[in-house]
């Protein structure tokens, strides 16, 4: 039986997508072709950090935009990857080990007239990042990437893009699956979203680290029931054994928000809290680095202005947002250290110039709108939330 297909656009790219089970709303996995109309934004971005990243390795290497191969390991109808071929103009593989998917893809291919920069295979996904190499690997599987970063850290030669859509093991609300798939002690507190970042680049430095590649995470975000990340990566076991030196533990006291960071894999660690004295947990290891370059996500913002995309709004705050967020790894809610403190939680702005008046630096967070990041210490942040 030939599968119902319908068109649907997507920035300036028109292509054909399953029609769902009759009868039944749009659930992404009852359909013959994986498809998700909700991840309209993750695309939009994706297309604009792709083309930003693209001109600077074409200026970096002295190579045209078409001459960057980059694999939608994942394919499913191609949406995905035809955006990037029509809209930034790279060398395209399409991949899925469907024949349903990888006949939609073919038909896609021929509708959108992109024959001479998009390719079509149906392999397992790890197969073909065994067997090849591209400039740009991008990762979006539905559920976790575990099963596919050996693979991708192998093949990816400039820019690792990957997707993350299991949130409670990487979060720590499924704590045991967050384990096996991660090799890494999650924690499920009100900064888990991003925990599930960190987890996530520190799984991906140590799959890296094992080809004697290093990476600098250009843009990371948590949005909605994912995570995603665009990862430079460098080549070379000096490389690796820099980034490498980000990665670390996190050490949390439960009761009364205290929290300390350990750098190293093989850490000596403190559990006792200095403040309360009671037992702290232990997350990690995961990763202590910068989780966006500010430069990248400036660029991104630049090539977002002549871009014709459906979610630009909601992208350019996600994308200024991870911007402007300070450099440090884990944020404070605002909301639960008043609950603690028992006062009510004054506005954000005021309590945040209240912070900066005493010298500390402070930043919102993409993450949660009563979310920030503050170099100040955990008694001088206590002490303005009582005084406000």
């Amino acid at each position: 039986m030939q599968m119902k297909s319908t068109k649907v656009t997507e920035g300036t790219t028109t292509v054909l997508v399953p029609v769902p089970p009759e009868g039944v709303s749009f659930p992404p996995s009852e359909a013959p072709v994986f498809y998700n109309p909700h991840m309209e934004l993750n695309r939009d971005i994706s297309v604009v950090a792709t083309l930003a990243y693209a001109k600077r390795l074409s200026a970096q290497k002295d190579i045209g935009i078409s001459d960057i191969s980059y694999v939608d390991t994942m394919s499913a109808s191609g949406i995905r990857g035809l955006r990037i071929a029509n809209e930034v103009g790279v060398s395209v593989t399409l991949n899925d080990w469907s024949d349903e998917a990888f006949e939609l893809i073919l038909e896609n291919i021929e509708l959108t007239d992109l024959s001479e920069i998009a390719e079509a295979t149906c392999k397992n996904a790890n197969v073909l990042m065994h067997e090849r190499r591209f400039n740009i690997v991008d990762l979006d599987p539905f559920g976790s990437p575990a099963p596919y970063l050996d693979a991708a850290t192998r093949s990816v030669v400039h820019l690792l893009e990957v997707t993350a859509t299991d949130t409670a093991p990487l979060c720590g609300a499924h704590f045991n699956s967050g384990v096996r798939k991660y090799a890494a002690v999650p924690l499920n507190n009100e900064f888990h979203s991003e925990m599930g970042v960190r987890i996530l680049l520190g799984k991906v430095a140590r799959e890296l680290a094992k080809h004697d590649k290093g990476m600098t995470p250009l843009l990371s975000h948590a949005t909605r029931h994912y995570v995603r990340s665009y990862l430079q990566v460098k080549k070379g076991a000096k490389q690796a054994d820099r980034t490498l030196r980000n990665l670390g533990f996190l050490v949390h006291c439960e009761k009364c928000g205290q929290r300390k960071f350990f750098n190293g894999i093989a850490a000596v660690i403190d559990d006792v809290c200095p403040s309360c004295e009671s037992n702290m947990q232990v997350a990690g290891p995961l990763w202590l680095g910068k989780l966006h370059e500010k430069e990248f996500c400036d660029e991104v913002l630049l090539e977002m202005e002549s871009f014709e995309l459906g979610q630009k709004v909601q992208g350019k705050k996600i994308i200024e947002a991870c911007r402007d967020e300070m450099d440090l790894p884990f944020f404070y809610d605002q909301h639960l250290m008043c609950k603690k403190l028992g006062v009510s939680a004054p506005a954000m702005d005021v309590f945040i110039e209240a912070l900066r008046a005493t010298g500390a630096s402070v930043s919102r967070t993409h993450f949660t709108g009563t979310s920030f990041k503050t170099d100040a210490d955990l008694d001088s942040i206590n002490k303005v939330l009582r005084s406000l």
